[in-house]
């Protein structure tokens, strides 16, 4: 393949300043990128078999679109019936898309076709670039797909033929001012990495095998060049619509300075506790034992932020939100017609099936809406959706920071594994990232089997450390005054006996 253009005008042309980058039709995606891509640039796409290609192809060129863009698909492997049936799962009907199949005829099955004289790939490869160029000239698009490299790279048999078939492509191309992204399916075996040179950027869609749920995907921009773009891996799911792209999550970007407003529980003496209440920002780990009243003191400051008109968030991985309400309605708290409202909403979450991203995105989603208290509910559900153990503190920390420099209340529901005694730990211990830590603990006394609260820890302020008698009824929760007259309240079995709750 030669390119017609001169080399004087390639060369003005990388001289001038590149235009601002153009959607790629995946919000999430831009964000990734930047803006979107560069025009007049080669871009290659590569990952294997089901990870979406060419769903994020189509809508690559779908945004052209959109944009009033001519636009063209090259499909080398597929049919273009095919392709039209996999959009049609999305609900596309891909109007205003020119499509190409550039695949051996079907003559080349007739054993009197079959080449003796001339290795079969010096024939098909020269007719493959005819039909390549013909195709360009015929629809002369902005937006250019070719589906897929693997058959070119097969065709052209050793990697410095392959190399040049696509050097010469990418200076055609360019010079023809159309944004092309090269599909790679893997499937030759070459390692890909002479395209990635050629590219001047690379995106790869990687999917991951878990032992239990769903696979998950992600995506990872390899190279941008002069590209200031977020690096790392981001969750990506294909739902039907096409590719949902979940940045990861970086805090820094939405680092504020602010004073911060202390947030009543709507309790005065858990308030007293906790020194005047939460503050806007703050992020507090509720832990003790099972049943021992930690949802239902989340949701108490829940309660008290929507009487006060605020909106509020529940993130339940354990609990279904129909038991939550009927719970609550059964102590006085006015959660469900809170929903009914709008000033709440509270989604189930399936850990199985949820990505760390995904989840994520939910939350920076009902911080933007304007939730003032944010529950996730519980720290346990929540760290079983991270499949790497090894960033799980990196995922809670970068969240909670993120929802401390919008000034959001966090609070964050921890089981304790033991029913009773004085150990901390969770099976996600998050008791050092949390602002706040609030604990409650069982304890037996007169033949009764009671709870105790406690604050251990508040940054930034004063805080009351002393242990009162926990309770939770038909009127909602009541705090007694101070054990003093118990030792060893924490240990579950204290040996001097104390004060009757009044």
């Amino acid at each position: 393949m030669t390119t017609p253009a001169p080399k004087q005008a390639q060369a003005a042309q990388a001289a001038q300043p590149a235009a601002a980058p153009r959607s790629t039709g995946v919000a999430g995606l831009d964000t990734i990128l930047a803006g979107g891509l560069v025009p007049d640039r080669l871009y290659l796409l590569e990952g294997e078999p089901g990870t979406g290609k060419t769903t994020l192809a189509l809508q690559f060129l779908m945004e052209g679109v959109r944009l009033g863009e001519p636009v063209l698909y090259m499909a080398l492997a597929e049919s273009e019936i095919e392709l039209r049936g996999a959009a049609l799962s999305h609900g596309w009907d891909l109007a205003g898309i020119g499509i190409e199949e550039v695949a051996p005829s079907d003559d080349m099955l007739d054993p009197d076709r079959q080449y003796t004289i001339f290795h079969p790939s010096e024939i098909e490869l020269a007719a493959t670039n005819q039909r390549i160029l013909a195709a360009i000239d015929k629809h002369r698009p902005a937006r250019l797909v070719l589906d897929s490299l693997s058959e070119l790279q097969l065709l052209a048999e050793n990697p410095l033929r392959y190399r040049r078939q696509v050097v010469a492509l990418k200076q055609y191309l360019a010079s023809r001012h159309c944004t092309t992204v090269l599909i790679d399916d893997r499937s030759a075996l070459d390692d890909g990495l002479q395209v990635r040179s050629v590219a001047h950027c690379v995106i790869s869609l990687e999917l991951q095998n878990q032992a239990y749920g769903n696979d998950r995907r992600r995506v990872r921009v390899v190279k941008y060049r002069g590209v200031p773009f977020r690096g790392g891996a981001h969750d990506y799911k294909i739902a039907s619509g096409g590719l949902v792209v979940y940045p990861r999550l970086v805090a820094a970007d939405s680092r504020s300075e602010a004073g911060r407003v202390s947030l009543s529980s709507g309790v005065a003496e858990l308030d007293a506790m906790v020194g005047g209440g939460l503050e806007e920002g703050m992020s507090t780990l509720i832990s003790g034992p099972a049943g021992s009243g930690k949802s239902t003191l989340a949701a108490q400051f829940v309660h008290a932020a929507t009487l006060r008109g605020e909106p509020c968030a529940m993130f339940l991985f354990e609990e279904a939100r129909g038991k939550l309400l009927n719970r609550t309605d059964s102590v006085g708290m006015r959660l469900r017609e809170a929903m009914q409202n709008g000033l709440l909403r509270a989604q189930q979450i399936d850990p199985a099936e949820l990505t760390p991203g995904e989840f994520a995105q939910a939350v920076v989603d009902a911080a933007e809406r304007g939730a003032r208290v944010i529950v996730i509910d519980s720290l346990n559900g929540y760290m079983n959706a991270v499949p790497d153990e090894r960033f799980q503190s990196t995922y809670l920390h970068e969240l909670l920071n993120y929802l401390s420099h919008r000034g959001v209340a966090t609070l964050l529901v921890g089981v304790q594994q033991n029913m009773i005694g004085t150990a901390m730990t969770t099976s996600a211990d998050a008791s050092y990232l949390a602002d706040s830590v609030i604990m409650l603990r069982y304890y037996e006394t007169e033949g009764e089997v009671r709870q105790a609260i406690s604050v251990f820890k508040k940054r930034g302020s004063a805080h009351e450390r002393s242990i009162r008698r926990f309770e939770i009824g038909p009127q909602g929760i009541r705090i007694g005054p101070p054990l003093a007259g118990f030792h060893g309240i924490l240990s579950g079995m204290p040996t001097v006996g104390g004060t009757p709750f009044p």
